[in-house]
């Protein structure tokens, strides 16, 4: 949610939360009602309203919603709440692409079910936030993937330098619905809101064949497992599940026995150790097949840095060299696989069905697409990264200006350096402003 909530939410969201900071064993017994407020629907509904998103599918789109009248909608929406009659549609399916070349599933619910369900996170996110464990970075307010990727950086400058790098079999589809329903349970002891997560988590999914028909399965409530994702509670409820894994690692002794400390970001995570890392591994196996998760073998390995190197969240770790002293450091980089599909992007955005834009339109959307992708990376060593992709970007440009213009060369004398800059206003990014952290000397 990027919304601040109307103030009437912020008390209910800060008394939650406070009940269940002061009282770690309270289950909360009266939630419901709260889904269904005025209030916490309308803040709901005008989240998904921001975050856009396709239609489910019934087809209907937010424009359909405000031509029918967005506050009679949500009477009506409150109203099958409160008197217990609404009922989950099916989650359209799609498939996006994956760096691997794999696809990934993606579930889309309708409007009104992202609605009821951004009302049940706005409840319960309070209770479950001060529960999980402060190695868990993802979906939670005030923490981000680059906290996770300087957390990581001190553990290696600490000396723990042999990491377990971990990878799952489809987490979201695997999670078992019994032993999540179990984790919710432990806060939340209200039975319609419990009747409410488990028909998400069962609702069928509808999907496009290859001959264009529309098949709809059960699978996830006949398997009884995963939570779609695409689906507004799926990050919380994924937190939740992975919180067992972090806190089973310290409660049966792991991380002090053997000095291995768990980074996790959703379904991504690393285990820094200052040796001993192969019993870390086996530790984690027998872990993750009590949870009933399954360890993607081919991915998973023991790497020792910086002799080698390990990705995680789009960052290589391992040995990288000072520019200005020239000194060997251990830290972080974009890696290759990111800078790749930034200048596939690139490639893409400056093809030959864009010629009939303006040079400044098109450098436009350059800009965004280069600041975008640096407002990520930029901790660690970028230098090198920044000018690969800023060497791409400019060759790219050259070509493309020499098709819109229909000259033969397109050489740096005829679309200069400060052609490009100056005229188009072309961004730098070895110039932009470096985030100084942990590695201001590289």
């Amino acid at each position: 949610m990027s919304l601040t909530p109307p103030e009437s939410v912020q008390k209910l969201q800060a008394a939650l939360q406070d009940k269940a900071k002061r009282a770690p064993d309270y289950r909360f017994y009266c939630l419901y009602d709260k889904v269904y407020r005025k209030d916490v629907l309308t803040h709901a509904y005008l989240c998904c309203l921001v975050n856009q998103g396709a239609a489910g599918v019934d087809g209907q789109t937010f424009a359909d919603i405000a031509a029918y009248g967005m506050e009679r909608w949500l009477d009506e929406l409150a109203e099958e709440l409160r008197k217990k009659t609404y009922r989950p549609a099916a989650v359209r399916r799609v498939h996006i692409p994956k760096a691997d070349g794999k696809l990934r599933p993606l579930g889309i619910p309708t409007v009104k079910d992202r609605v009821v369900q951004m009302a049940a996170l706005v409840v319960l996110e309070p209770i479950f936030e001060p529960t999980l464990q402060p190695e868990q970075y993802a979906y939670r307010q005030g923490r981000s993937a680059l906290d996770a990727i300087a957390h990581v950086q001190k553990l290696l400058d600490s000396g723990h330098r042999e990491v377990v790098d971990a990878d799952l079999s489809g987490y979201f589809d695997s999670i078992p619905h019994g032993e999540l329903m179990k984790s919710v349970a432990r806060r939340v002891s209200d039975g319609q809101v419990l009747a409410l997560i488990k028909r998400w988590l069962e609702a069928p999914v509808e999907e496009i064949d290859e001959r264009g028909h529309k098949q709809r399965t059960t699978r996830n409530r006949d398997a009884k497992r995963g939570t779609p994702q695409g689906g507004v509670l799926s990050p919380l409820l994924a937190n939740l599940y992975m919180r067992r894994f972090v806190l089973g690692w310290k409660v049966q002794g792991h991380e002090q026995r053997l000095d291995a400390h768990i980074v996790n970001y959703a379904d991504d995570f690393v285990i820094c150790c200052r040796g001993r890392a192969d019993e870390a591994m086996a530790a984690m196996r027998i872990l993750m097949s009590k949870l009933g998760l399954t360890v993607n073998e081919t991915k998973t390995r023991r790497c020792r840095v910086p002799e080698e190197t390990f990705d995680f969240l789009g960052y290589t770790f391992g040995r990288n060299y000072s520019y200005r002293t020239g000194r060997s450091y251990v830290g972080p980089r974009p890696s290759a696989k990111k800078i790749q599909a930034l200048s596939a992007s690139i490639r893409t955005l400056t093809g030959r069905r864009w010629t009939w834009l303006e040079p400044e339109e098109l450098v436009g959307r350059l800009n965004c697409r280069l600041v975008g992708w640096a407002n990520y990376f930029c901790l660690g060593n970028v230098n090198r990264a920044y000018q690969r992709v800023m060497a791409h970007t400019c060759l790219r440009l050259r070509q493309w200006l020499g098709r819109k213009h229909r000259v033969q060369r397109t050489s740096r004398s005829r679309f200069t350096f400060t052609y490009l800059r100056q005229d188009l206003g072309l961004v730098w990014l070895p110039e932009r402003p470096r985030r100084r952290s942990l590695w201001a000397n590289s």
